[in-house]
């Protein structure tokens, strides 16, 4: 699983950054596998009138996809198939490089998108499960 931080061993934990860059924000990480969340970033490109798509990180290790949403989001996210860490207010910032060895922005970070809406996504997230539903129980 995709997470935010410094490397602790074995995974990466969110930490507090010492002196965070003007325009940095704090968020929290909604991780999903990356067929779906490639999906997901279709729909929500092709979307019209669609708040924009904040910054996605893919983590080729785990082949997952890594959506940056506001921070407090992970209190209420409920989506089967995800997991959204949760930063508990410890500053994470939105970095200028992918944060873990092994993983690329899909979409990097922009001054028009610093995050993506979680309504937004989950909706996204929801119409990919369907799409990829369908697609595999199709013939």
């Amino acid at each position: 699983m995709l997470h935010l931080g410094r490397e602790t061993g074995s995974r990466t934990t969110a930490t507090k950054p010492t002196a965070p860059a003007q325009g940095d924000q704090s968020c929290d990480l909604v991780t999903v596998p990356a067929r779906q969340g490639l999906e997901a970033v279709d729909i929500l490109r092709r979307g019209r009138g669609q708040e924009p798509v904040g910054p996605v990180l893919h983590d080729g290790a785990c082949d997952t996809l890594g959506f940056l949403v506001p921070p407090g989001t992970a209190d209420a996210w409920d989506v089967p198939g995800s997991a959204c860490t949760r930063t508990d207010g410890r500053g994470l910032r939105i970095p200028a490089e992918p944060p873990v060895s092994g993983s690329g922005w899909l979409l990097p970070p922009a001054e028009d998108a610093p995050v993506t809406d979680p309504a937004v996504l989950r909706a996204a997230l929801d119409q990919a499960a369907r799409l990829i539903e369908a697609a595999d129980n199709c013939c």
